[in-house]
């Protein structure tokens, strides 16, 4: 094996003109005596980046800097003019550089306008139907929150008419007699005592009541003032319904009954078996 020189000694021989940076570099190897693995490990590189070199595929290697790092190290290994042959590289082929692959790989991927009018699009349509969830769950909420409601108002607290007064010569007019009251409907009477089942509602406030019983008689159905007390007897299952049952109180063949549990909206909802 001959020894091999320094690129920058004056017998360094210069490449032929004619042939690849790849077929000299191989040439030069041969004539050196040395084979690929040999001169891999005196530079320290992988047996498969030689060949590569060798081959001139530079799309095997990692860049264009260390492409040429690894010309000029070889060809100084083997003799050779180590600039020269660097220079001879760059005007065979573009190099890939590692530095300018990573730069386009920062850059934002181009949208054409297509996709972006139809990212605009798709954009417009997620927040217009968000939209309408928010709207539709704010309208559900506040419906919870303020449901319609049944007020109550007791004949005292209804604006009394205005005293009509006769004109003269004639005689006074008799005021005129109050609406009959309204009479609850009656208990199941065709059905035998030892059958009926008793109700009683006391009220602290105003309160509307309907009951029907297990027959579907309608037993009673109306507002009762505050202070009364109500007595039904019937054939159960009672269906109950009680309004401004936070101010009621029910006893149910002499056992109290709790409607809290029953309450919403003020509205009490429920049955007696």
């Amino acid at each position: 094996m001959s020894d091999i020189a320094d690129g920058n000694s004056a017998g360094a021989t210069r490449p032929a003109a004619e042939e690849p940076v790849g077929v000299v570099l191989a040439h030069a190897r041969q004539a050196a005596g040395l084979s690929q693995d040999e001169a891999a490990g005196r530079l320290r590189f992988a047996t498969r980046q030689l060949d590569a070199l060798e081959r001139s595929e530079w799309g095997r290697l990692p860049g264009g800097a260390a492409v040429r790092a690894m010309v000029r190290s070889y060809s100084r290994l083997l003799g050779l003019d180590a600039e020269a042959m660097v220079a001879r590289v760059g005007r065979e082929a573009v190099l890939p550089d590692a530095d300018r692959l990573a730069q386009r790989l920062r850059q934002p991927v181009p949208f054409s306008d297509g996709a972006r009018r139809s990212n605009v699009v798709y954009a417009a349509l997620s927040i217009g139907l968000l939209a309408v969830v928010v709207v539709v769950a704010f309208e559900w909420q506040g419906e919870r929150r303020d449901p319609a409601q049944l007020t109550f108002v007791s004949a005292a607290q209804q604006p009394a008419e205005p005293a009509r007064t006769a004109p003269a010569g004639e005689p006074p007019q008799a005021a005129p007699a109050p609406p009959a009251p309204v009479a609850a409907p009656e208990a199941d009477a065709a059905v035998p005592a030892e059958g009926l089942r008793r109700v009683v509602l006391r009220f602290e406030r105003e309160s509307w009541v309907e009951i029907r019983s297990g027959t579907g008689k309608l037993l009673v159905s109306q507002l009762h003032a505050a202070g009364s007390e109500r007595v039904v007897a019937g054939v159960p299952p009672f269906e109950m319904v009680i309004g401004n049952a936070h101010y009621v109180q029910l006893t149910y063949n002499d056992r109290p009954v709790d409607l809290m549990p029953h309450v919403k909206v003020e509205v009490a909802r429920f049955t007696l078996e």
